[in-house]
């Protein structure tokens, strides 16, 4: 067979086609530059399997866990047409280059791309860091093969979520509720939050009081904070425990007729400098960013969460502005060192760089410095004013916080002096009381001209020394006191976690991996285990059921440590050091006394789904998880108010939007105590008999009617069927009616609604009669207000009790009008973004029926959880909705009736 005649054509795969389009600016004549789209094939539904394979080793998992924990890969569905073309490219093509991302992830996606493609031309592996022309020639100055060690790494990783969460997700649907996951990391970062949670309510507030006051010299007048009285250190916050017990010793504990008399006692008291103590400043840069810093950093500076920092880093990357973001690496290229160094010496001056460059290393646990860190790209930096027009507002935003954060890192220390002056007096009650007052001078900014970190949020005083210029006094000197006050202070309990303070300690426990914690903090958001209270997460109290079962009966699973041990094992792995099917052998099946996870969960015993859905907020009252949500209940015999009967086991629901934090005994004391009945027979409904009641629901207030069951008696009564062999089938279990029920009016309420009422409500919707053309109107109440219905037009009406007064004539009188299009439109939309680069038509956003929803009067998508309306920026909003579009429109499978039977051709 003649071999293929050369075309000198190249073809180069990457994952995204804004990389695509790219790179293919750099590259030469002669290279096609195409876009897998990410991965192309994965791991199926273990039901997308062949019928063949579903009763071997490998149908639970789509893994065979019997040979080597081998995957059966399929191509997606919706790549399959993606495959298809680069199948056809490459046939026309002498070379194929993978250029694919150069983590983990980037060489699995070039390894599934010569598996599938299987390419019988010369294929190199191409890397780079940044998509600039000089790291494109760079990249193919050092082509290599697939790196098999970091794909076997992956491959672990991928087979290890899956047997994860395969194997203990079922247990949380069975104990807890249906639709829960588990995830090797998604659940660890669960219980962070829970845990954090939980020292919350442990927590005890413990008072303390201290003085101020204000004091004058000759050049000028300082505040100052009493520091000790009669020897001993005043009491700070720091001293006390989280139980609110003082653990500090030789400390004078201040309490307000303490504090308040020690005031009164130095209003005309005689204060003099006792010291003054000056010493040299100095404060070195930030290192450069690394993944998680910069997630941090963007959430405290720009208000970002992790997901929509690693999407904007991400366009930033693919578009050649910054360096590659997915890192734990804080070192620069030599060449960036050069760039950053000649850029600060020429925005700031030379005696703003240090004589020598400054070199950073990794600091977090499991660092695995694979990549720079993420900079400007390029070997000489564009400054924010240079890219200003070409970026989005999100973009240029983030790029100008990389780029101050890389300049500043290779400038010089900020340089000043701190001075502490420490002054006292004797009370009139013979107390020796003495205050302090610190501030700092900075005399050369140094780096602080172009960067300052921030800080998240922590405990205690705050002591740190004010940027403020002391005035110039000596010891012995006389000072003039004003304004000495007493101020009560009350320790405060450990501040909830915000995405920036997460995502720190995740990469100081070494928990997880840096690339990660964006998609895993949107995950326990969108699963409904943690919500957002402001920047703040809270924990759902399904979340406290689920970490108590995983912690009860899957404790190394949840374990901080046995987690970062297993990213230190898949390190081990991706360097060569061990191989993935041995350590998941070990993982699943265990090994001698150290059982695996199939062993666990084989051996599970009895799990009472009861107690591990309960939480005591006091003696007597419970708050239970249930399947409509979380309640309290009350073990204690109460007595209804109205109609003096005891009633056991009171409930009342808990408010979706009270943190668990906030559920102290009295709130619950207060919520069982206004809590409506949940139940009130309203009595019988003449033509059926049925008992007719009024409920509080999960959604609102409704009468309903209790249809009782069938007797044994009626059941057996039922006419008999019978097999065609003439046997007796079983009586049927007889098909549970459904219940006519009806939502109450916002007027009423359980205890005020009467039985005529709930009759009327369940009558609906009410037939009006038939227009000219024989269409049926019908009146009703719905979610958006009552309403009238003539097929698929509908048309609101004024107030819920017209209902049963507007008759034929005004309903008919209201079709005649033309349709008011948006007559809701009074409703104004939750934010307005402007117009869409795309439709051109302005982006609002809407309160839907499934919550809130960015439209264009085009294109709808849902806001996604994670993503609180405080935080939508237009440029998510803009990308939403072209990823939506971008989707097409949803498929939906059509209903296919079975081919009808032929009819067998009789026998002659």
């Amino acid at each position: 067979m003649p071999s293929k005649a050369k075309t000198g054509k190249k073809l180069v795969i990457v994952e995204s086609p804004a990389k695509s389009k790219t790179i293919a600016k750099y590259l030469g004549e002669g290279f096609i530059v195409e876009a897998s789209i990410g991965h192309i094939r994965d791991l199926p539904q273990p039901s997308e399997l062949p019928a063949e394979l579903k009763k071997t080793s490998v149908g639970k998992f789509a893994v065979d866990i019997d040979h080597d924990f081998k995957p059966y890969y399929v191509v997606s569905p919706d790549k399959k047409k993606k495959v298809t073309e680069l199948k056809a490219a490459l046939k026309d093509a002498d070379e194929l280059y993978l250029a694919t991302d150069g983590d983990r992830e980037g060489e699995a996606i070039a390894w599934h791309l010569l598996e599938v493609l299987k390419p019988k031309v010369p294929v190199y592996r191409m890397t780079f860091g940044e998509i600039t022309k000089e790291a494109i020639q760079r990249a193919m100055g050092n082509l290599r093969d697939v790196d098999t060690a970091l794909v076997d790494a992956q491959e672990t990783r991928r087979v290890l979520d899956r047997l994860y969460g395969y194997e203990i997700s079922p247990v949380l649907w069975r104990k807890v509720a249906r639709g829960l996951s588990a995830g090797r990391v998604q659940s660890v970062v669960t219980r962070m939050v829970v845990d954090r949670e939980r020292e919350r309510m442990a927590f005890r507030a413990a008072s303390y009081w201290d003085l101020t006051g204000q004091f004058g010299a000759d050049a000028g007048s300082f505040k100052a904070k009493l520091a000790s009285v009669d020897g001993a250190k005043v009491a700070s916050g720091r001293d006390f425990n989280d139980d609110g017990v003082l653990t500090s010793k030789n400390v004078a504990h201040l309490n307000e007729e303490l504090a308040t008399s020690l005031a009164a006692g130095l209003q005309n008291a005689e204060f003099r400098v006792r010291s003054v103590d000056t010493k040299p400043y100095t404060r070195r840069p930030a290192a450069p960013f690394t993944t998680s810093t910069l997630q941090q950093e963007a959430g405290r500076k720009l208000r970002f969460s992790s997901k929509s920092t690693m999407q904007v880093a991400q366009r930033l990357y693919e578009n050649g502005y910054i360096t590659y973001m997915r890192t734990d690496s804080s070192s620069l290229s030599d060449e960036a060192v050069t760039a950053a160094r000649r850029q600060a010496s020429e925005l700031y001056g030379p005696e703003y760089i240090p004589q020598s460059p400054r070199v950073y290393t990794g600091k977090a646990a499991n660092a695995q410095e694979a990549h720079e860190a993420i900079r400007p790209a390029g070997d000489s930096f564009r400054t924010p004013a240079q890219v200003a027009k070409q970026l989005s507002g999100d973009e240029f935003r983030l790029y100008e916080l990389i780029w101050k954060r890389t300049v500043a890192s290779q400038m010089a220390d900020a340089k000043g002096s701190t001075a502490t002056i420490r002054l006292g007096a004797v009370a009139t009650d013979g107390r020796d009381a003495e205050f302090s007052a610190s501030g700092t001078v900075i005399t050369f900014p140094g780096f602080l001209a172009a960067y300052e970190e921030g800080k998240d949020e922590t405990r205690g005083d705050d002591d740190s020394d004010e940027a403020r210029r002391l005035p110039n006094v000596a010891k012995g000197d006389a000072l003039t006191a004003a304004d000495i006050i007493a101020i009560g202070h009350e320790t405060s309990p450990p501040p909830r976690y915000t995405e920036a303070s997460l995502t720190a300690e995740l990469e100081k426990k070494g928990i997880g991996r840096p690339s990660t914690y964006a998609s895993t903090i949107s995950t326990i958001q969108d699963r409904g285990y943690v919500r957002k209270q402001g920047s703040a997460l809270v924990p759902s109290w399904i979340a406290f059921s689920v970490i108590r079962l995983l912690e009860q009966h899957f404790s190394d699973y949840v374990d901080y440590e046995f987690t970062a041990d297993m990213e230190g094992d898949l390190d081990k792995i991706a360097n060569g050091q061990a191989v993935g099917a041995s350590w998941l052998r070990h993982f699943y099946f265990g090994e001698d006394s150290d059982p695996g996870l199939l062993s666990i969960v084989n051996n599970l015993g009895e799990i009472d789904a009861r107690e591990i859905n309960s939480i005591p907020i006091t003696d007597e009252i419970t708050l239970r998880v249930g399947k409509f949500g979380p309640y309290l209940e009350s073990s204690a015999a109460t007595v209804d108010a109205k109609t003096g009967e005891i009633v056991e086991s009171a409930r009342a629901n808990v408010p979706e939007d009270l943190a668990p934090d906030e559920l102290t005994a009295a709130k619950a004391i207060e919520l069982m105590e206004t809590a409506a009945p949940e139940e009130r027979v309203l009595g019988t409904d003449p033509h059926t008999g049925h008992t007719i009641v009024a409920k509080n629901g999960r959604y609102g207030a409704y009468v309903t009617e209790i249809i009782p069951e069938m007797t044994e008696e009626q059941i057996a009564n039922q006419p008999v069927e019978y097999y065609k062999n003439g046997k007796p089938k079983p009586p049927k279990k007889p098909v549970k009616a459904k219940p006519r029920t009806g939502s109450l009016f916002t007027s009423m309420t359980v205890e005020s609604v009467t039985l005529d009422e709930a009759l009327q409500l369940m009558s609906l919707p009410r037939v009006l009669g038939e227009d000219a053309e024989g269409n049926l109107i019908t009146v009703q109440n719905g979610r958006f207000g009552p309403y009238l219905k003539k097929g698929t037009d509908s048309r609101s009406i004024g107030s819920e009790e017209e209902i049963f007064t507007i008759t034929l004539e005004q309903a008919l009188e209201i079709y005649s009008q033309p349709k008011q299009r948006g007559a809701r439109a009074a409703v104004p939309p939750l934010a307005e973004f402007g117009p869409d680069p795309v439709s051109e038509k302005n982006i609002v956003v809407k309160e839907g029926r499934f919550g809130p929803y960015i439209t264009d009067g085009i294109t709808n998508i849902t806001v996604p959880r994670a993503t609180s309306l405080e935080e939508l920026t237009r440029e998510q909003a803009v990308e939403l909705l072209a990823e939506k579009r971008a989707k097409g429109p949803v498929k939906r499978t059509p209903t296919r009736k079975a081919p009808a039977k032929k009819k067998a051709t009789a026998k002659k």
